[in-house]
């Protein structure tokens, strides 16, 4: 399974990729929404993208909506994982066409709980 990491933080996508890697996922990064789509544009529709609201360039929030205007990326899940806590702001990313939210700070076992709901992960 492929994944991509979207933090404009190094350090969050370094924890990130640590997890998805102990899961199976072969791993790619960008540090915001436009440097997303140009890997995707690469490596092609991955499994899950796992997306921070705040980035320079292109938000995530506007990420999603990109991505979701694409049908060739349907297949792809889309995870929130962000510390915009406000309830206005999961919802409107789940509106968008996010799979799931998780919140910053977050535990190893918090990520693999929403990866198993996703079903990309083995229980």
């Amino acid at each position: 399974m492929k994944a991509l990491v979207v933090d404009d933080s190094r350090a969050m996508r370094m924890i990130l990729k640590r997890v998805l890697a102990a899961n199976g996922f072969e791993v790619f990064e960008a540090g915001d929404g436009k440097q997303a789509l140009e890997q995707l544009a690469v490596t092609g529709v991955v499994d899950l993208a796992l997306v921070d609201w705040n980035m320079p360039v292109m938000t995530g929030y506007e990420l999603i909506c990109e991505v979701r205007a694409r049908h060739e990326l349907d297949s792809m899940a889309i995870m929130m994982v962000t510390t915009e806590t406000e309830t206005s702001q999961v919802q409107r990313a789940l509106d968008a066409g996010a799979n799931e939210y998780v919140m910053k700070p977050f535990t190893d076992e918090a990520l693999r709980e929403k990866l198993l709901l996703l079903g990309l992960a083995e229980a």
